[in-house]
Formats: C-alpha cells, sequence, structure tokens
C-alpha cells in the first residue's frame, strides 16, 4: 500500500514513506474527520508505521493514482484523447513514485498513452488527434506481446499499429497543449496604470495635501459665493486649492506613466532572459526548440550541464548523474536508470530501494548523456510549481542601499525644516491674531496658507525621487544592454560591473571566434597534413608558415617547407585508417545536424563540429544520427572541463569492444603506451612508444600550440569483453571504472584546429587596460597555445613583467606565493575549473572587484564566487548561465567592454541625478523657510503650486533626463572606483554647495532687493517681482541640469547630448511647461505674466550657472580637500589624499567602518523613514534586503 520517496544514491538513504496519508480513496479503509465516528485523519496517519518500499508493495499498491486533497480537478480531464491526466502524472513525481510509475505501465506504457515514440519522439506535423487511448490499452502494452517489441538494448516501442494519426489542419499540437498545457507559466500579473496611480497617490503627503486642498477649495468657494466683494475685485479664492488639485492629478499622473514605462521594460527583459533552447526528438530528428515549446510526450536529450526544465522519465542514458539539490535540497549527485530497466526489476521482484528513472525539473545534469521521455510541463511540473509559490521582488542593489541610507538622512533633515517652518508660522500667526481685521473665512485661509506650505516643503525636501532614480536607470541600461549583447539577469552586476578591476576571461570563443577548423594533423609516426594559416610560428616569422610533411628525419624534426594538401594526406592513409578516424570523431560527439538560419549545418561544440565537418568532408561519413544508431554504444564518459576528454565505448561486429578517446593533447599523450606504427596498412595494432616519439609528439604539439592551433589527441584502446575482469564499476555492474581501465592506450594522432582571434579583441583588450581594468586569460588550453594567443590580443606583456603559469603549478602556491604572483600573473593555462575558482576567491580577498568569464558546468563556482560572472550565450551550459550575472549572448569579449561602460553610466547616472537633486533640495527648502519667515504675511516667494512644480522638475523629468545618459568613449579613461569610494564625492560636493550658494544669493537679492534694484513700486511691479523670482530659479535648475551631466573637472557639458534624446525632449517639456505657466498660469500659480527685460533677467540670470559651474570646476580639489576634516578626507577625496597619510587614513577608515556598522544598526537602507512620512511608489518598490541568515532557492529576478 506504499508509494515512495525514492531513495537518493550512496549509502545513506532517506526512509521511504508511505503514500497513505496523502490518498485517500472514497471508500478506503481510513475514514474522514468525522467526530461522530470517533476516528480523527491525522492520528490515524501518524499511527500508521512507515513501510518499507519492496517490489511487491509496489505491485500490490492500489493507491499509487489516487488524488491528493486539493488536486481531483486534475484527474477529471473532458474530451482527453490520451490515456493519462495531469494529475495522474503528476503522481510520478509527488514524491517521486515507483508505485505510479509501475501503474502508468512504465516507460512503455507512458509511450503508448502519451500517444508518443521514444525513438522517434511526437510528429512535427501533430495537430489535433485521431480516436483515443485508453488507460488499460496503455498499461497493457509492456505486457502483450501482440503490441510491443523489446529492442536489444531493453527499451520498449510500440509498433507501427499503435502510431499517431494527426489531422493537417488547425494549431500545431492543439490536443496535447488543451490536455497538458506548454512549457509556459501564466505571467505574473502587472499591475494597471489605474493600479499603478494608486500606488503613486497613496503617499501619506499628497494625501495631507489633498485633504488641505480640498479645505482650502471649500473655504475658497464660501469666500467666492458667500460674501461681498468690492467692485471690480475678481472672485478668485477657490484657484488657489483647484490649483494644489491639479498639481496633485500632474505629479501622480508622470509618476504612474513612469513606473509603467520602467515595469514594462522588466517585464519585457525577465521573458528574454527565461528563454533558451534544448535539444528535442521530433519526427526522428534532433533539432533545438524554446524550452517554451516542449510539451509532454517530447523526447529531450539530456547532456552534462543542463539544466532540465521539465519533468520526465529516462529512456536511455550513460552513467547519468543529475544534481537535484536545488530542487529537493539532496545534496549527493542521483544516479538514474532507465524507465526499462526499472519496469523490469519491479517485475522481477528485485531489490528497487537504489532506483530513480525520474528526471526532476529544476535540476542540473552533472554526468552522462541520454534520453527521457518528457510528463509534466509548465505549472505542472515540478519546477513550474515551485516558480509559482516562490515569485519573489527585486533585492536591493548595493547602489540602491546606499542611495537609501542617504535619502533617509534628507528626509529627516527635510522634515525637521519643514516642522521648524511650521512651528514659526504659526507662532507668528497666533502673535498678529490679536487686532487683526480680518474675517474669520481669512483667518482659517491664512492658517490654510500656513499649513500647506509646511507640508508643500516635506514634499520637495523628502526625496523619494532618490531610491527610484536608481531603478529607473537600472531600467533603462539593462533594457540598453540587450541590444549590446549582455542580457543582464542580475540587476546589482549592472552597477558593480563599472567598478571592477580585472577580468577573468576565457580563450576559446570569448577572444577567439569559435569557428574552428581542422587545418593540421599528424597521424601514427610518418602521416603529416599542414594547411597555410594567418598566424606566425613560433618563432615569429611571417604570416604564412606551415606545418606539413609526410617524412620525418633522424631527429625527428618537422619540415615547416613542405606543404602537404588534404587529398595527399588522405591518399596516405589506408581504409581502416580512416574508418578509425572517422569513428573516434563520430562517436565522441554530442554534436547534431540541423537548421541554424535555414541552412543545414552541425550544431554543438564548436571543436566538434570542426571535426565533423572535416569527417563529413574528407572522410565519407553518413548522417550522423544514422552513424550513431548503427554503433552499439555500452558506455559513454561524457566530456570534462575536469579531465579534459571525452569516451565512448563501442561493440564491434566481432563481439569484441573498443574505447574511442580524444582530448587535450598533452594530458591524453601520457595514457598512451602504443602508437599506430604505420596508417598506410590495414594492420592498425600499435607499437610501443618509445621516448624518441614521445619527443617527437611533444615538438609536434610545441608547434601547434605555438601558431595558436588548439591540440586534440585521439586514441583507442580494444577489448575482449566489458566490463574487463577486475574493472566493474561499484554504481553498476554493467558499465565499467572507467578511469581504472583508461590507460596503455594507442595513439592514432593528434590533429591543429585554428581558432582565429576576434575582430576588435585587441581594441576590448586595450579599452579595458586604459580603464584601469587588467584582463587575465584562463584557458584550459595548452601553456603555448594560450601564451600566443594572449600576446596576439594584447593580455600577455612580457616587457612589463608578465607571467604566465600553469594550472598544477599555480594551485601548489602558497599564500604568499600567491600574492607575489597574482599582481603580475597575465595567462593561467592548463587549468581546472577549481584553479580558476582558487583564482578568484584571491583576487576578492585581495580587495579587487573580479569579473570573470565561464561556459562550462564546473565553472559554476568560480561564476557564482565572481563579483559579476559572464556566461556564454552560445557555448555556455545552463548550469553556468544559472551560475551566472550576466550572459554574453554573442559570447564575444568586446561585449564586457560594453558592460563595463553600461555599469559605469549606471553610476554616473544615479550621482548625476543626486547632485542636481542636492542642490534643488538646499536651495527650495532655505529659500521657502528664509522668505515665508521674513514675510509680513507669512507667504513663501514660492508657492504651494509652485513647489509642487519645482518637486516635479526635481524628482521626474530630471531623473528620466539624467538617468537614461547612454555612455561615452570618455568614460573609458578613468580608474575603477573602490568598493568603499564615496556616494557624494568631493567633487560633487563642491558643485552642490558652490551652486546651492549661487542659486540663494541670487534669489535673495532678487526677493529683498528687487524692488529697489528695478524701482518697482505698483502692486503689478511687486506681483510680477515675484513672478520673476520663481522664474529665475527655475531656470537656474533647468542650465544646472546641463551642468550635472559632468562630474568631473572637465568643461564639456554637452558631450553625447545628440545620443541622449530623452535628455533633449524632457528639457524641452520643461522649458514649455514653465513658459505656459508664466503667461497662463494666472492665479493657479500665483504668477504674473513677464516683460520682455523680467524674461531677460530671467534667464541670463539663469545661464549665469553655467560660468559658475566653470568657475567652481577651477578650483582644485586639493583646496578643498584641506578644508575637510580630516577624517573625512579618505572617504571624499581618496585621490588626493598624500601617500605618507595612507596607513593612518587606514586605520581610521576601519575605526569608523566599526562606528558605521553600529550606527547601521537601525538599517536606514530599508527606507522606513521615507516610507512611514510618504509612503506610496518608494513603499511599492519592496526593496527587500536579506540577512545574513536567510537561506532558500536562488530564484530568477521578476519585476
Amino acid at each position: 500500500m506504499a508509494s515512495q520517496d525514492i531513495e537518493k544514491g550512496g549509502g545513506d538513504e532517506a526512509p521511504i514513506h508511505s503514500q497513505a496519508s496523502s490518498s485517500l480513496p472514497s471508500n478506503g479503509n481510513i475514514s474522514s474527520n468525522n467526530p461522530e465516528d470517533g476516528r480523527n485523519l491525522p492520528e490515524v496517519v501518524v499511527s500508521k508505521p512507515l513501510q518499507e518500499v519492496t517490489a511487491q508493495t509496489i505491485l500490490n499498491d492500489k493507491m499509487a493514482l489516487s488524488p491528493d486533497p486539493g488536486t481531483e480537478h486534475l484527474f477529471e480531464v473532458e474530451k482527453n484523447k490520451f490515456a493519462f491526466s495531469p494529475g495522474q502524472l503528476s503522481k510520478l513525481l509527488n514524491p517521486k513514485s515507483l508505485s505510479a510509475f509501475h501503474a502508468l505501465g512504465g516507460i512503455a506504457g507512458l509511450e503508448k498513452g502519451l500517444r508518443s515514440n521514444i525513438t522517434s519522439g511526437l510528429s512535427s506535423d501533430e495537430a489535433s488527434l485521431d480516436g483515443t487511448v485508453t488507460f488499460e490499452d496503455a498499461t497493457g502494452v509492456a505486457s502483450s506481446p501482440g503490441k510491443s517489441a523489446t529492442k536489444s538494448d531493453g527499451l520498449v516501442t510500440v509498433s507501427t499499429a499503435d502510431k499517431v494519426t494527426t489531422r493537417g489542419s488547425g494549431e500545431s499540437f492543439a490536443d496535447r497543449k488543451r490536455i497538458f498545457r506548454d512549457n509556459r507559466l501564466p505571467e505574473k500579473k502587472s499591475k494597471s496604470l489605474l493600479e499603478l496611480a494608486w500606488i503613486t497617490y497613496n503617499d501619506k503627503v499628497l494625501i495631507l495635501l489633498t485633504i488641505a486642498a480640498v479645505v482650502s477649495l471649500s473655504l475658497g468657494l464660501y469666500q467666492t459665493f458667500g460674501q461681498k466683494h468690492e467692485p471690480g475685485e475678481a472672485k478668485i479664492e477657490w484657484v488657489e486649492g483647484v490649483a494644489i488639485m491639479a498639481a496633485i492629478i500632474i505629479v501622480v499622473v508622470v509618476g504612474t506613466l513612469n513606473d509603467w514605462q520602467k515595469e514594462r521594460q522588466f517585464v519585457k527583459l525577465n521573458k528574454k532572459k527565461e528563454d533558451r533552447l534544448v535539444k528535442v526528438i521530433r519526427s526522428g530528428k534532433l533539432q533545438e526548440l524554446s524550452i517554451y515549446d516542449v510539451l509532454v510526450g517530447d523526447v529531450m536529450h539530456l547532456e552534462p550541464g543542463d539544466m532540465v526544465p521539465v519533468d520526465g522519465v529516462l529512456i536511455e542514458g550513460h552513467s547519468i548523474k543529475c544534481d537535484e539539490s536545488s530542487a529537493t535540497g539532496e545534496s549527493d549527485l542521483l544516479k538514474k536508470q532507465s524507465g526499462a530497466e526499472v519496469f523490469r526489476a519491479i517485475e522481477a521482484g528485485e531489490d528497487v530501494r537504489k532506483l530513480d528513472p525520474f528526471i526532476l525539473s529544476g535540476s542540473k545534469v552533472a554526468e552522462g548523456v541520454g534520453t527521457f521521455l518528457v510528463t509534466a510541463v509548465g505549472v505542472h511540473s515540478t519546477f513550474g510549481k515551485t516558480m509559482m509559490s516562490l515569485r519573489e521582488e527585486t533585492e536591493a542593489t548595493p547602489l540602491q542601499q546606499k542611495l537609501n541610507v542617504l535619502a533617509e538622512y534628507i528626509a529627516k533633515l527635510g522634515g525637521a525644516a519643514a516642522l521648524a517652518l511650521f512651528v514659526a508660522l504659526f507662532i507668528k500667526f497666533c502673535v498678529q491674531l490679536k487686532g487683526s481685521t480680518q474675517t474669520p473665512s481669512e483667518k482659517g485661509q491664512a492658517f490654510l496658507q500656513i499649513f500647506i506650505v509646511s507640508v508643500t516643503v516635506v514634499v520637495v525636501a523628502v526625496p523619494e525621487g532618490l531610491p527610484l532614480a536608481v531603478t529607473l536607470a537600472l531600467a533603462f541600461a539593462t533594457t540598453r544592454m540587450l541590444k549590446d549583447n549582455n542580457l543582464v539577469r542580475v540587476l546589482r552586476a549592472c552597477e558593480t560591473m563599472g567598478n571592477a578591476t580585472t577580468v577573468c576571461s576565457d580563450k576559446t570563443g570569448t577572444l577567439t571566434e569559435n569557428k574552428m577548423t581542422m587545418v593540421a594533423a599528424t597521424i601514427g609516426k610518418e602521416v603529416q597534413y599542414g594547411k597555410r594559416t594567418d598566424l606566425g610560428d613560433e618563432t615569429g616569422n611571417g604570416a604564412n608558415s606551415e606545418v606539413a610533411g609526410d617524412d620525418r628525419d633522424a631527429s625527428h624534426s618537422i619540415d615547416k617547407d613542405n606543404v602537404v594538401a588534404v587529398n595527399d594526406f588522405l591518399s596516405q592513409l589506408s581504409t581502416e585508417t580512416k574508418g578509425l578516424l572517422a569513428q573516434s570523431i563520430v562517436q565522441n560527439s554530442t554534436a547534431f545536424e540541423g537548421e541554424q538560419e535555414g541552412k543545414q549545418t552541425i550544431i554543438g561544440s564548436k571543436t566538434e563540429t570542426a571535426l565533423l565537418q572535416f569527417a563529413r568532408t574528407y572522410l565519407g561519413i553518413g548522417p550522423l544520427q544514422e552513424e550513431r544508431s548503427n554503433a552499439n554504444v555500452v558506455q559513454v564518459v561524457p566530456f570534462d572541463s575536469g579531465h579534459k576528454y571525452m569516451a565512448s565505448v563501442v561493440r564491434l561486429a566481432d563481439d569484441k569492444v573498443r574505447i574511442y578517446a580524444k582530448g587535450a593533447s598533452e594530458i591524453l599523450l601520457e595514457k598512451c603506451t602504443k602508437i599506430v606504427e604505420n596508417p598506410r596498412s590495414a594492420d592498425l595494432s600499435g607499437v610501443p612508444l618509445t621516448a624518441e616519439d614521445s619527443v617527437y609528439l611533444a615538438g609536434v604539439i610545441s608547434t601547434y600550440a605555438s601558431r595558436s592551433l588548439r591540440t586534440i589527441a585521439i586514441l583507442y584502446r580494444d577489448f575482449e569483453s566489458w566490463p574487463p575482469a577486475g574493472a566493474v564499476s561499484k554504481d553498476d555492474s554493467t558499465q565499467a571504472d572507467f578511469h581504472a581501465v583508461f590507460q596503455d592506450m594507442t595513439l592514432l594522432g593528434i590533429v591543429g584546429i585554428q581558432d582565429p582571434l576576434r575582430q576588435g579583441v585587441q581594441d576590448a583588450v586595450k579599452d579595458c587596460q586604459n580603464a584601469g581594468v587588467m584582463v587575465r586569460m584562463v584557458t584550459g588550453d595548452n601553456v603555448l597555445t594560450a601564451k600566443a594567443i594572449a600576446e596576439e590580443c594584447g593580455i600577455y606583456t612580457p616587457k612589463t613583467g608578465g607571467v604566465v603559469m600553469e594550472g598544477p603549478v599555480f594551485r601548489r602556491l602558497s599564500q604568499d606565493e600567491m600574492d607575489q604572483t597574482i599582481p603580475h600573473l597575465q595567462v593561467l593555462a592548463r587549468s581546472s575549473p577549481d584553479d580558476k575558482r582558487i583564482l578568484v576567491k584571491r583576487l576578492k580577498e585581495l580587495g579587487e572587484t573580479v569579473a570573470v568569464t565561464g561556459d562550462g558546468t564546473n565553472d559554476a563556482p568560480a561564476l557564482k564566487m565572481a563579483d559579476i560572472g559572464f556566461s556564454m550565450g552560445i557555448a555556455g551550459t545552463e548550469v553556468a548561465k544559472e551560475a551566472s550575472a550576466i550572459i554574453l549572448m554573442d559570447d564575444n569579449f568586446a561585449s564586457i567592454v560594453k558592460a563595463l561602460m553600461w555599469g559605469r553610466a549606471v553610476n554616473d547616472a544615479v550621482k548625476k541625478f543626486l547632485q542636481f537633486q542636492l542642490t534643488v533640495n538646499i536651495t527650495a527648502v532655505i529659500l521657502t523657510f528664509v522668505s515665508a519667515v521674513a514675510s509680513a504675511t507669512e507667504e513663501s516667494v514660492l508657492t504651494a503650486v509652485q513647489l509642487l512644480w519645482v518637486n516635479l522638475i526635481m524628482d521626474t523629468f530630471a531623473a528620466l533626463a539624467l538617468a537614461t545618459d547612454p555612455p561615452t568613449r570618455n568614460i573609458l579613461n578613468r580608474k575603477p572606483q573602490k568598493k568603499s569610494a564615496p556616494l557624494i564625492t568631493l567633487n560633487m560636493w563642491k558643485m552642490i554647495i558652490g551652486q546651492a550658494i549661487f542659486q540663494l544669493v541670487v534669489t535673495f537679492i532678487l526677493n529683498f532687493g528687487g524692488e529697489t534694484i528695478f524701482s518697482y513700486h505698483s502692486d503689478h511691479e511687486k506681483e510680477q517681482l515675484r513672478t520673476l523670482v520663481f522664474n529665475t530659479f527655475v531656470w537656474m535648475q533647468i542650465f544646472n541640469e546641463f551642468n550635472n551631466r559632468r562630474l568631473d573637472n572637465k568643461f564639456n557639458i554637452f558631450e553625447g547630448i545628440q545620443h541622449n534624446w530623452f535628455f533633449i525632449a524632457i528639457n524641452a517639456i520643461m522649458i514649455g511647461g514653465q513658459v505656459m505657466i508664466v503667461f497662463v498660469g494666472g492665479k493657479a500659480f500665483h504668477v504674473t505674466p513677464l516683460n520682455g527685460p523680467q524674461w531677460g533677467y530671467s534667464l541670463v540670470l539663469g545661464a549665469l550657472s553655467l560660468p559658475v559651474a566653470i568657475i567652481i570646476r577651477l578650483i582644485p580639489d586639493k583646496w578643498i580637500a584641506n578644508l575637510v576634516p580630516k577624517r573625512w578626507r579618505r572617504k571624499l577625496a581618496p585621490d588626493v589624499v598624500a601617500q605618507h597619510e595612507a596607513k593612518e587614513e587606514a586605520k581610521d577608515e576601519l575605526k569608523e567602518r566599526v562606528e558605521d556598522l553600529k550606527r547601521r544598526a537601525s538599517r536606514p537602507e530599508d527606507l522606513s523613514f521615507i516610507t512611514l512620512v510618504r509612503g506610496g511608489r518608494v513603499r511599492s518598490l519592496k526593496l527587500g534586503l536579506k540577512t545574513v541568515n536567510q537561506t532558500g532557492m536562488g530564484m530568477m529576478i521578476t519585476k
């Protein structure tokens, strides 16, 4: 009666438990929780002992396919043309259940019931299905000799009579999608415009202003229509309330549109980043499909490094082990057995405790190759269910955290200023009440005016736009980076990349084109093939040196003056040698034939593609699938970057067994004790490999490698039986312990594959070096090849003391030796993924910000450990992509430079906006406070509506304009900033304070001395003066926005402005808006139209911001640094701190960090104060911070 949780491989199996608690038949022995019958279900289940699962319990389990409570709807499907429902298939993995597997008829039953074929897959022409397959038909197929046949490999296939018939019209796979759905999760419902508008409006200060505006409007309407007016007096008391309401509506609408655009960008980005291609068999052909198009019944391929996107059951495989830790928490690798093998074991009553045919979505293939039958996709798969329940919000990035801390402090200072203003004005109002001739409604309006102005100061002072600015900048940058072939998976990587100090790059496909061609070969002892190349030889002589020659002299030297054409080379090989070479290439490959961009081609690893292309063109191989199906493969050892080879074991026609192996030549040469003596002969038996032969072959490898050729050794060895005696695998008696038998091999030959350098790599490396980023090559290739390529692209510079080292040497260094070597290490050759991880770890410990590229499964630890992990979009495995932060869609190193530029652009954009906002904050708050307190009527020179317009400019328009500046080439002409660098640098403080002083001086002179300066006496002229102050203030902000496009001391503030249409358009809107306000704003904005001279004053005084900025930039930073307290100097101006102060400053910095940690115990980066005061859009960001002890599955970002 028990189904089980399949036990994990190894000795520490989890206990298998009964499924009785979850599967309740309507007429079963366990009753419901009815208190009247005296039995309570949970008590019965708890008291029932767990039953060990055996073949007998599986065969007798009558509840294997019973619905779990709440899932009954999955078992009821209308017009089901398949034998099974989604609910029945879900029982396979809820938890893993061999009982359900057996009840469904095993792999043969699943094949029949899902109307598929385990050999040829689904039909590509399937649309609507004819007829139905019953449960009994499907589950009886395994035991019915008339309906099935057993292949030699033990797999069961459906006979011709059971083939699916289809109708050609209608949607492809219509019935299949209707019943089982496709592999898409329902889109997370994005917020509508109205919802976003409500979030934006749900701001405590805006609500407070709304209440004040309603009261003001009510009093205004009463004054307008309920009281007498003097003849000719305008009835406009209601305008103030309406104007504030209109301003609030504009703020909400603009904020809503801003958030809507940002949300759309993130949704678009997520769709792109989750899509990838997988290999499936349809109509007997292997092809690549988007994971979204995988369906139940598909036959999918498994290879090392694959991230499995769907659930299924293994059809066949070689040494498949899966890492299911992300899905089940099980840390051990789990060995998989084929479905047919497991079904036979159950039927035969064998031990089933370690049998596991289930392929779990979300797991990673660690070892082996094979195929599996898809049984669940989308929301029905285990990964889909997890994703639906764990959709997360975005975590705050480091820049956002820094900004949040700053915004909290600014908000508190601004709030204090607003409170002080209200208290001062209220005291003054109370004092003036005595002897006042105002009516009660006028007094109420005056008090409201004080309240409104104070609340508006809070609106201006609280920088809710600050945390939103970085989100906007990241959204814009990540969208644009996608066009530059950088798919950002983790937002924080975008900004972190801007301050990277070193890049550890792969060679193949990243620095080189990954378009490989076999251009040289040495077969046996005598036959060589060579071709002219574009690269110089090991002596550096010329571009047209050759490696060729069909003879060797007494010293085994290589004749470089003779070129052997491919036809001459092939004419010297016997048919048997050609066949051996062809089979070595075909069987040791996972590449396949398919269509790309409308052309038939070979798809797969570029190294394999080069060899297969040679074999197809010159060795006469047929279609790959046919060649492989004709071979009886008994064991496969997939390629692994740790041991750097792959091998296939094939049973020959004479029942002997042959190992075909290929891999890194210098490693595989050590496995050889024999070499093919005469490739011209039909006799391929090897002769002993002498020391002289080893020296010669090492010379061949060196010569190839020095010409930047990748060298591949091809080996073989014959056995009488498999597995050989004494080498049987502990895990599987039908397989050999391959490492034990992989010795005494016979060398067939060494081939050289050319991979030309990518165009633009030299420039990209130079750009990185100019930007202060050290580029290192970390490759598994031969040291001579790596050195040649590195020198050619500018990474290796021996004149500057650059060091080339091999991985085995590097990993044996002591920590002190490593620390002395790493600053000069430019090339790490023959490195394993663990060497890369060690290098990355030590670089980070030395304070570097490290970017790493990787494409293999074993690169995942280094990618995860790096500050920024770049995986390859074309050559990368799914595990590598999952571990990375950014995916290089074109596998090109030049794209890393673009990521560096965009990273710096994001940091700069936020700083530009911050510099602009702080200037406006300081000026507006001080101006409002001083003018209101100094006014006889407690009125600020800037009214509430005017301040709301300034706030709109400051928070939304400026964020859009400054956060969307694309990077220029000049951004690479500076060194990266340290991780501890301050958010506001000395340069920025210099500009903020300088501009704030200038703006305050101008506005104070106009406000308090304008009447005297311009000889204004009439009330109309005084009203114009107030408008002049407002107009001048706004124009100073507009011109200062241009100043803030630069953060350094250079003068060209218009650099690259023609590439930022956002900036131009938004400034046009701001200018147009200001002109309209002054001309037609009237009483709503408390403005009076200005004449020509007054417009001239406003524009000239505003434009003075530009020369003032030049003057500020001319002030040496060192002078300003000397005015800063010593304890702050290192943080604000690290570039101008004297060298002799460095050690002392470091001690101070350490103390300050400790104090800073104490101060930050209240976690101001969570925006608690701003959320308390404002809420609204800030609360909707949900920028949660993960605590140190937080654990859980790392899920993809959703926004």
